[in-house]
Formats: structure tokens, sequence, C-alpha cells
């Protein structure tokens, strides 16, 4: 078997890496935005989570879509372009905002903004959300289309393909950022970023439309990302799951009684969520919760699915789980990691003060470094025999996390608000999470790849990321105990937070827990995933 990866993945490499630039160019301006033009920080983050977590919702549509209709390429091309129109309706928005300062340069009253300009930031978001559905699940799963169903390959190409993410993540602050970063006084910048945040993304779907046909194929010559009637590679695939089957699945039929259970669940447990709403974020938090728990049951219901395809489909439900700890403490770097760049992070260098936007450039930085190191290692492991299980990697992800914040918290012990600490307690946890990011993200989407039945491949990524949109909704929660002298002591669980180390050893606990967890859970893991490595 080769080592040299096809072509078709430094397509996709280039096409995620120019739409990645167009997401965190706007993800480094967002809550600057919100809190100089509309909202307070708690309820920027919450809106901030909102936004994050549907963004990973609704792959689920876009991934029915793809696998019932579509295929990927159309629907990567009708995402992409509905992307696009999100961030210039974010610039237009930019353009009509007003400042809204007192004489000492502080905020005295927002209402000024609330109509165009936020009406405009609203219909911007959610063009970016529903776009977003339709591009991220068809991409990722059209990397492992371009491998055998059993190359060992795989783990190291997502690795690189993650790499073009960061790549793009690592340039948009420089350039958004440096363009984009307003203040309470001047509001102005901020358009420039969502602009340049928009070219991004149209440069991201001429790449692909240019050159899809001729690199988009798999080993044996046949085009990937067709619709399900026109694709031979899914053809093959479904033939070779039914003779692996022994011709089970095809025995079975759903009943409608099971659709019809799923719709009471769904509206039953959307009113058990949302009964102490009172803001609109609150309602959005209790659909991604509802979703994340009735689309898996609907799916692993499906009787027409072969005992070893629950097995795997299983699998890719326990992780997903575990994955909701590892992003609502690494999400933290848009909302309250920026706080505290922003607020008590000492960022002069000699006589430079370096942006905070900046260090939202970190995190790609260490991965576009040590990503092929990653996939280096996995390989030269995989020759070995000796590379760990998909789940082996994900715990050590989780564990790292927690280091990461440990870390942090001893830099901050007792720290006052309002004073400041150096950078490099900042930059040791970005460099340590960007390492457990490599060891569980990019091996999740190769296990999701490698774990799904081939019509269901689209629909079970975006399970995978709907584990993202939870994660990113409790995110937005557990960043509300961001302490602060004004707001005083915090509870959470039954502790009091009212120090910078006391909210980080939040994380610590909450990631160490699962970390360990899902350690004794592997053996499991592993005989469930039926040889799959």
């Amino acid at each position: 078997m080769s080592t040299r990866h096809p072509n078709g993945l430094y397509l996709l490499f280039a096409t995620e890496m120019a739409e990645r630039f167009s997401y965190y160019g706007m993800r480094a301006l967002f809550t600057l935005y919100m809190v100089a033009a509309f909202f307070s920080k708690d309820f920027a983050s919450q809106v901030y989570g909102s936004y994050t977590g549907l963004v990973y919702l609704t792959p689920l549509l876009g991934g029915y879509i793809a696998d019932r209709y579509w295929g990927n390429n159309r629907s990567i091309i009708v995402g992409g372009l509905t992307m696009a129109v999100g961030q210039f309706l974010m610039f237009l928005s930019a353009c009509f905002v007003q400042p809204a300062i007192s004489a000492e340069g502080m905020p005295i009253d927002t209402s000024v903004n609330s109509g165009t300009p936020l009406f405009l930031m609203i219909c911007g978001l959610v063009c970016l959300i529903l776009g977003n559905g339709f591009f991220k699940p068809n991409i990722s799963t059209m990397v492992g289309d371009l491998y055998a169903p059993q190359d060992r390959r795989k783990d190291a190409a997502f690795t690189i393909f993650y790499m073009g993410i960061n790549v793009g993540a690592f340039i948009a602050p420089f350039i958004c950022g440096t363009l984009g970063e307003g203040s309470w006084s001047n509001l102005a910048p901020f358009k420039w970023g969502f602009l340049c945040a928009g070219i991004a993304m149209i440069l991201s779907i001429v790449i692909f439309v240019s050159l899809k046909k001729r690199y988009l194929v798999t080993p044996d010559g046949e085009l990937i990302g067709l619709a399900p009637s026109k694709s031979a590679l899914r053809a093959r695939k479904e033939s070779e799951e039914k003779i692996g089957s022994g011709g089970e699945a095809t025995q079975k039929k759903n009943s409608p009684l099971r659709l019809i259970l799923c719709g009471l669940g769904l509206v039953g447990l959307f009113f058990l969520f949302s009964k102490d709403a009172t803001e609109m974020t609150d309602y959005i938090s209790a659909v991604i919760y509802d979703l994340s728990i009735i689309m898996p049951v609907f799916i692993i219901t499906d009787r027409t699915l072969t005992k070893v395809e629950l097995q795997r489909i299983g699998v890719i439900y326990i992780i997903a789980v575990f994955v909701i700890f590892f992003w609502s403490a690494f999400e933290q770097a848009g909302m309250t990691l920026t706080y505290f760049a922003q607020e008590q992070t000492d960022r002069m260098v000699g006589s430079f003060e370096v942006p905070v936007t900046w260090f939202q450039s970190i995190n790609p930085i260490v991965v576009v470094s040590f990503a092929p190191i990653m996939a280096m290692l996995w390989s030269f492991l995989g020759k070995k025999r000796l590379e760990p299980a998909s789940p082996v990697k994900q715990a050590i992800g989780l564990a790292l996390l927690a280091i990461g914040y440990l870390i942090i918290s001893i830099g901050t012990k007792n720290l006052e608000p309002g004073i400041k600490v150096s950078m490099f307690w900042l930059l040791a946890l970005y460099f340590i999470h960007t390492i457990g990011e490599l060891s569980l993200s990019p091996i999740g989407l190769s296990m999701v790849n490698k774990l799904a039945p081939a019509h269901l491949a689209s629909l079970l990524m975006g399970v995978w990321f709907m584990s993202n949109a939870a994660a990113n909704i409790l995110a937005g929660k557990l960043a509300t105990l961001y302490p602060s002298a004004e707001e005083g002591t915090k509870s959470f669980c039954g502790f009091e937070i009212a120090t910078m180390d006391e909210f980080f050893m939040v994380f610590v606990v909450l990631a160490g827990a699962a970390s360990l967890l899902l350690f004794a859970l592997c053996p499991l893991l592993k005989k469930m995933m039926n040889g799959v490595e």
C-alpha cells in the first residue's frame, strides 16, 4: 500500500483552509463586537454559545440532505455560498453600528444599535449557521472517501486535513483581527474584518468547484461526493456492508411507531428543557439538548441496521458524550479566555501591546507545527502495530485539556480582578490544549468515517458535530461563572467561585474525570469496534 496521500486530500485541505479562515476571522471579533455594540459580557457569552452550538447542530440537516438527496459536492457549494452571504451581512451590520459611550469612554446605552445593525447581525448569523450545516459534515466525509475502507492512513489523513483547518484559523486573527479589532469608541474597524471573512468564503468555493472533478476520486478512479442515485462508490460500499452482515439488514423494516414516539419525545423534552427559559438563548439551548438526545435514539432504533453496525454506532455515541466535556472547556478560548487576555494578561512586549485577537492564533500555530509530527507518529506506530485505538487517543486528549487548565490555575492562584499576569500562562495553556486537540478531534473525524455505515456517513458526521453543539451551549453557561469584582462570588454545583484559579479548576475537574472514565471504558469500546482500528 502506498504511503503517499492522494492529491484530493490537499484540495480538501485548501478548501477547508479558506472556509476556516472565514469562520475564525469572524469568531476572533464576534464577542468583542457584541460587547462593544450590543450586550453585556454574560449575555454576549450566551449568544456566542448559542451561535456556535447551532453551527454544530445544523450539520445534522446538511448530513441528512447530502446522504438522501444532494450528495457532498452540491451540499458544500450551497453551504459555502450561504456562509458568504452571512459574512457580508455581518459586514453591513458593522457599517450601520454606532458607538454608545459616556464622556469617560464607558458604555451607557447600547440600545442605539438595537435596530438595523442588530437585525443584520442576526440575519448574518442565521446564514452562517445554515451554511455551515451543509459545508462541515460533507467535506469531512469526503476525506475518508478518498481511501479504501480499511486503509490505515486515514488517521494520518484526517490529521493533515486538520492542519488545513488550522492554517486558516492561524491566519484569520492576524488579518481579520488586526483590520477589525474595534473598541467602545471606534466600532468602524469591525466591518473590515467581517468583509475579509466573506471574501475568504468565496475563495473557498472557487477552489472547490474548479478542481473537484479532477482530484476528488477514489483509488479506483470513481468520483466521490455525488448524489446517492449517481454514486458508484456508495452503491459499492452498501453492497459490501450487506455481504459482511449476511444480508441481515435487508430482512427488516421500520415501524411508523418509531417516528411517532421520537416525535413525541422531541416535543416532550423541549418543554422539559425550556420550562425555566427566560431568554431566546435558553430556548436555543433547549432545542440543541433535545435534538442531541432524540436524533441518536432515532438512528440507533433503525431496524435495518445489523448488530455490528449498531455496536459501531454505539462507539460513536459514547465517544461523542465525552467530546462534550472536551469542547465545553476548550471553547472558552472564544469567551472567557478572550476576556482574560484582554483584562488580566500583560500583553506588552517592549513598547508593543499584543492585540487580544492575536491570541486566537496560538492554537492554529501549534496545530500547523505539530500536526505533521502527530501524523507521522500515528503512521510510525501503525507500522509497528503499536498505535493506540481511537478511544485511547481521545482519552489522552481529555487528560491534556485538564493539565492545561491546571497550569493556568496555578499561575492565577489568588489573583485579584484587574491584576495582570505574564502571557506565559496563557501560552502554556493554549499549547497543551492544542496537543490534546490533535489527539482527539481529527482522530474523532477519522473514527466516525471508519465506523459509520455508508448510507449514514454524512448524517453520523452530523451527529458527531452535534456533540460540539451541546458542548458550545454548555461552554456558554460555564462562561457565566467567570469571576468579576462587580458580580462577586458565583456558585457551581455547591462550590463557590470568586477567583480566577477557582474558575479554571472547574475545567480541571470536568476534563480530568471524563478522561479517567474514558480510559476505563477503552477495552469495551475497542471490542465494540469489531476490528476497526
